[in-house]
């Protein structure tokens, strides 16, 4: 892990802390990470931090000598980052710019010996929220990116073949009670920003549909401590728990619900999955295509139509898999996030010889991070 400058780590929670009023500190080390829906960033910089002999059970190893290492971990706060200045009057900030981290960041990474020497390939970057480093992506597209989907990338930017999927941070109270039906008396809950961009604009006509229907409770809410409680009323006290599209086709609700034993109703056709290659998210969600998803009477009637015992069965399979989904976990979400890490490596090595291999033609032609592409331009014998 790279011991970065702290104004790409710490020195974002001490300017995220500026901005809401606070004061600043001398020692930004000591400063406490905020809550929010992408403290994956924090997690997985946590762990790292640690001794090797605290970290017993993880699938990767850290060295100090970057001579032995197979991968180069990027602990950059971008996802915080993005937010220190939101829903702030201009000024609060105290003048701290995103995109002048973000140029800074790949400014400071093309400085440094270990980054050029495979142009980045075995480099591991972390861009939880859907528009976190969005300026520079395109120049550290080579790194495996820690991404929440696609829905901003490129397809030579970001692919399933090179990168990984990762988890949002749930942020509502996980359920502690046992399986069953009885203490759910709503059939669909869903509590959330009612109005987004693209894709979550299936949000609003969702809520016009179901607002109405009976034992159905769909209500209008942005992030706040209240909200988040209510959520968890909500979701506890529910079979099914709806997932519409955000203004990317991933949400943190899905999370949230997952670990409330709420079977997901996942309306985005187009979702990335965190560890599917692990986990069957068919054996404890529903699927619903968007254009079926917007029939009047069709969602509820579906939903209708599951037994008890299909739903305890649904919840069942759930908790088999919950500790995936929970970042203070110790065989959890940070855990499977190295190991699906270290499964990258031999499709890194591919990449690192083949780049050495390839004639520079100076083409701009896009080169496709997804190998898609076999036009290898091979330099050929004499």
């Amino acid at each position: 892990m790279y011991d970065l400058p702290h104004k790409f780590t710490y020195g974002i929670i001490q300017q995220h802390r500026l901005a809401r009023g606070g004061s600043a500190v001398a020692d930004v080390t000591t400063l406490n990470y905020p809550g929010h829906q992408h403290m994956h960033e924090w997690f997985l910089f946590s762990d790292l931090a640690r001794s090797e002999s605290e970290r017993v059970g993880s699938p990767i190893t850290k060295v100090n000598d970057p001579e032995e290492a197979d991968l180069f971990y990027v602990p950059v706060f971008s996802s915080l980052s993005l937010i220190v200045n939101a829903g702030r009057p201009p000024g609060s900030g105290l003048g701290y710019n995103d995109e002048e981290m973000q140029e800074a960041l790949v400014e400071w990474l093309e400085g440094q010996e270990y980054c050029r020497r495979n142009n980045g390939w075995d480099h591991v970057i972390i861009a939880g929220d859907p528009n976190a480093l969005y300026r520079v992506v395109n120049r550290v597209k080579n790194a495996v990116l820690l991404v929440s989907d696609f829905g901003r990338l490129w397809p030579v930017q970001g692919s399933l073949v090179k990168d990984v999927i990762i988890l949002y941070s749930h942020r509502i109270s996980a359920y502690t009670g046992g399986f069953g039906v009885q203490e759910r008396k709503t059939l669909l809950f869903f509590m959330g920003n009612r109005y987004r961009k693209e894709g979550g604009k299936i949000r609003d006509l969702l809520f016009q549909i179901l607002e109405n229907e009976k034992d159905v409770l769909i209500k209008h809410g942005t992030q706040s401590r209240e909200n988040r409680r209510a959520a968890s009323r909500g979701m506890h006290t529910s079979k099914f728990c709806l997932n519409p599209a955000g203004d990317t086709p991933s949400a943190c609700r899905l999370f949230d619900a997952i670990v409330s034993l709420c079977v997901p109703v996942i309306v985005s056709d187009s979702i990335e999955l965190p560890f599917e290659g692990i986990i069957d998210y068919r054996k404890f969600s529903v699927f619903v295509e968007t254009v079926a998803a917007l029939k009047p009477g069709y969602l509820v009637l579906l939903l209708r139509k599951i037994p008890a015992k299909k739903i305890i069965a649904f919840q069942k399979a759930m908790d088999e898999v919950r500790r995936y989904y929970d970042y203070t976990d110790p065989n959890g979400a940070v855990n499977e996030v190295w190991r699906q890490v270290s499964q990258k490596l031999p499709l890194i090595k591919l990449m690192i010889n083949r780049d050495r291999r390839l004639v520079k033609t100076g083409s701009s032609e896009p080169t496709c991070s997804c190998l898609c592409s076999n036009r290898t331009r091979i330099i050929g014998s004499l």
